[in-house]
């Protein structure tokens, strides 16, 4: 349900049936009469229905990647470079590129789209802001990526870059909304602190937020979190059948992947539970293996025991089984690993985030030289920027126990909590 808001947004109404009706005949019964939930809309598909009112008469560049379609896979470059009412002048490449032909971390430069010939300028190279060549060519950014939900997730970054840039030229961006796969109420770690604000951490926000990508830009626009407290002319595109606690899998909707260690939405929940981990080593978290994000190994502990201790700790929402694997690639290619494989269980009480720093805690108890932190300085201020502060490391480098980082940790949830209400969408 939608959640109306002073502030200047489009609100797009439409109406539509609730549920679907479906009726089997069957020899000598009466009609039998089955109710199949609505299928969620995405903003480009509400957009498609009111015929992209919107963007008429605008010079349109489109923010985008593979995970830009309908709710029929559709792409929405070619939605928009088909349409006679938008006029598609430029694409913007996050990381991954818009068909999501790049790998994790490759620099990407400017190029065309090879089905439209429409010129695309890269936002993840030397260059992370779009260019005053590119921002004359446009009147409306329009940005169209599905996020998983996670702070470190480099979609929100650009996200934000071309709503500093729309502020400081006088352009407009207007975002098309998708769902949280981790869901609207899911908030965990703290803030991030001064000094520690990067690509990987851009805006003081939890490391999960609770929030769509529609609700962020609202949060970091009204809140002055862009340069200088400055402002962009914003508008949201809604998706009407979506709710806070509507999980990815009930929506109808179909996963695309939103990197390629990201091949399903519940990827994304492993990922917010160990990715800060991986900073220091991919292969502990099964990087480099089968199972992206979902396992918690070393090369030493032994399997069983970890296993044992993990579920000991009676966490909710998980279990743990001792798993054994070599990684096809990375830094342990080829190397006998053993550990856990993480199973969620419940991803409405799972506490996301606390496992990877159990896994620090319990594996330095059953082995004393295991030292994750004795990494190289570049290695560790990656791992500092992803939490948002240096005070994780240190401390558990002196004393890994998660109970030492637990209050700091969740210090912040609550007040964001609070703060984020006035920007929602939904209920």
């Amino acid at each position: 349900m939608l959640k109306y808001s002073g502030i200047i947004i489009l609100i797009v109404l439409f109406s539509c049936k609730g549920k679907q009706e479906i009726t089997a005949q069957a020899t000598d019964q009466e009609n039998v009469v089955a109710e199949k939930p609505q299928k969620t809309l995405l903003g480009i598909d509400v957009l498609q229905q009111i015929n992209f009112d919107i963007l008429h008469g605008k010079r349109i560049g489109l923010v985008t990647n593979q995970t830009g379609v309908d709710s029929r896979l559709k792409s929405t470059i070619d939605i928009f470079h088909e349409s006679q009412h938008v006029n598609l002048v430029a694409l913007f490449s996050p990381e991954h590129g818009v068909r999501g032909n790049f790998s994790a971390g490759d620099l990407i430069g400017n190029q065309k789209d090879e089905k439209t010939n429409v010129p695309v300028f890269s936002l993840y190279g030397k260059n992370k802001r779009p260019s005053m060549q590119a921002v004359e060519l446009i009147d409306a950014f329009v940005y169209d990526i599905q996020d998983i939900g996670v702070r470190s997730y480099t979609y929100i970054s650009t996200l934000g870059m071309i709503m500093e840039v729309a502020a400081e030229y006088g352009k407009e961006v207007i975002v098309l909304d998708r769902p949280n796969p981790l869901g609207g109420e899911k908030v965990e770690g703290a803030l991030v602190e001064d000094g520690f604000q990067s690509f990987v951490s851009q805006y003081k926000i939890p490391y999960i937020y609770g929030l769509t990508c529609g609700e962020l830009a609202r949060l970091i626009n009204y809140e002055g979190m862009l340069t200088n407290g400055e402002k962009c002319s914003l508008q949201v595109v809604p998706m009407q059948g979506w709710s806070r606690k509507t999980t990815y899998d009930q929506t109808g909707l179909l996963w695309l992947p939103t990197s390629p260690h990201i091949p399903t939405f519940e990827t994304a929940f492993y990922y917010a539970a160990t990715g800060i981990l991986g900073e220091l080593d991919p292969n502990y978290i099964g990087i480099g293996y089968t199972l992206p994000f979902k396992t918690l190994v070393t090369s030493n502990i032994e399997a069983e025991k970890l296993c044992k201790a993990m579920n000991d700790l009676n966490m909710e929402g998980v279990l743990f089984r001792p798993i054994y694997y070599k990684p096809y690639y990375k830094n342990k290619k080829g190397e006998e690993l053993q550990g856990v494989q993480i199973h969620i269980t419940d991803y409405q009480t799972v506490k996301l985030t606390k496992m990877q720093f159990c896994f620090i805690q319990e594996a330095s108890k059953l082995d004393p030289t295991f030292k994750p932190f004795n990494v190289p300085e570049n290695v560790q201020k990656m791992f500092d920027l992803v939490c948002g502060t240096d005070l994780i490391r240190k401390t558990l480098s002196k004393k890994a126990n998660f109970e030492t980082i637990q209050s700091f940790w969740n210090k912040d949830a609550e007040g964001f909590k609070e703060l984020s209400n006035k920007y929602y969408l939904y209920e």
